[in-house]
């Protein structure tokens, strides 16, 4: 019986060193500038792909780890530096992993490069699945892809809410419905190219956190796409349009599919930032004294930090299992992927919250960048599946029952 071992292996221990140091020397010096400014940080992007951490021989090297945990220790390091730029960084990995879940090779061959740019001009790509009136809601989704036969075209119309890169992405994949009685089976995932006309972003959106990371609603005014960017083709789409109106059970739709595919490596940026804020506010508390003593001698301090690393360490073997589990095709029998994905977003607000705290009042300031860690980590019970939603999958799969 082969020994059973939770150590990185070599490769795996230099990607968390290789990656750590980029975030401590490049990333977090220029976090705070980033955040201020509420854009996108270009320059960082740039330094990235040059180094080979922005593009996707990095995310193929990744996703090619038979234990499935590379991505998850490169993105709990590059999000220990600074979340906003993180996500400018790997934003482009939503849109990548739609294409590469359901897109053809020739597909993948086609339009993942240009997700990229190179590391002269780097681009960016986005992912476009929330509404207004459809965000965890996915099957009241009102954008429509309407096939033209005379031309061998998609139209797409409608808006999608809440894009990470919208509109200044050259590549969008956008969701849409192509037959709105099937609901969310009756959905696809189109490539809409760089430059074509109709797609706007006319808003960008000012937020809690993140700043660094661009976010922005996107219109689709007939927007005319040519066939071969519907992500796995026609064929493949009316077969699957058979079987759902056959009643078959389905496979799987295009936003769920993407969802299942990054939910682990979500949950590992969310312990990225909870991270940074334990260790900012353990060092804090030996360097801070009060009453003749560091406040970490104070028991109701010192079990506060004791719990902080507890849950991040919990959290991180639900992270872990999962992307195990994704990577060697082990189905999620009890939601295991939406567990991780929950676990470490909750976790993270709680410690960076708990991280305020103990610093008291500079911890509220902007002199320490607890307060930023704070803002940051409330996205990740909302975005990519709400705490609630996780929750319902959760309940769902443990119950075999349609829990409302």
């Amino acid at each position: 019986m082969a020994d059973f071992s939770l150590d990185l292996n070599e490769e795996q221990r230099d990607l968390r060193d290789w990656v750590h140091g980029f975030a401590a020397e490049v990333v977090r010096p220029a976090a705070a500038e980033w955040d201020e400014r509420e854009d996108t940080p270009w320059p960082v992007i740039q330094e990235a792909a040059k180094v080979g951490l922005y593009g996707f021989e990095f995310l193929a090297t990744c996703w090619a780890d038979p234990t499935g945990l590379s991505l998850p220790i490169a993105s709990e390091e590059l999000f220990w530096g600074d979340a906003g730029i993180g996500l400018s960084i790997f934003g482009t990995s939503l849109a990548v992993a739609a294409i590469y879940g359901t897109g053809t090779p020739d597909q993948l061959v086609e339009w993942v490069p240009q997700c990229f740019g190179d590391a002269d001009s780097p681009a960016v790509a986005a992912f476009c699945s929330s509404e207004p009136e459809a965000g965890s809601d996915v099957g009241a989704m009102r954008t429509r892809a309407v096939y033209d036969e005379a031309t061998d075209e998609w139209v797409l119309t409608g808006q999608k809410a809440y894009a990470t890169n919208g509109g200044i992405a050259g590549v969008h994949v956008v969701t849409a419905s192509v037959d709105p009685t099937l609901g969310s089976r009756g959905q696809a995932a189109f490539v809409v190219p760089p430059g074509t006309p109709g797609l706007a972003a006319t808003r960008k959106l000012r937020k809690l956190g993140l700043r660094a990371s661009h976010t922005a609603d996107v219109f689709l005014d007939e927007v005319r796409v040519p066939g071969r960017c519907l992500l796995g083709g026609r064929d493949a789409l009316l077969e699957r349009l058979d079987r759902a109106r056959s009643g078959q059970r389905a496979t799987g739709q295009a936003a769920m599919r993407t969802f299942e595919l990054t939910r682990p490596t979500v949950g590992a940026q969310a312990l990225g930032v909870a991270r940074a804020a334990y260790e900012y506010a353990l060092d804090y508390a030996k360097d801070r004294v009060q009453f003749g003593r560091p406040i970490i001698q104070n028991q109701a301090v010192a079990f506060t930090l004791a719990d902080m690393r507890m849950e991040i360490d919990a959290a991180r073997l639900l992270v872990w299992r999962a992307s195990w589990m994704g990577r060697n095709n082990r189905p999620f029998t009890a939601g295991e992927g939406s567990m991780s994905k929950l676990k470490a977003g909750e976790v993270a607000v709680s410690v960076t919250s708990k991280a305020v705290q103990l610093l008291g009042g500079a911890g509220f300031l902007r002199d320490h960048p607890v307060e930023r860690w704070y803002r940051d980590a409330k996205i990740y019970t909302i975005f990519e599946g709400t705490s609630e939603i996780q929750r319902l999958v959760i309940s769902r799969a443990i119950s075999g029952m349609q829990i409302r």
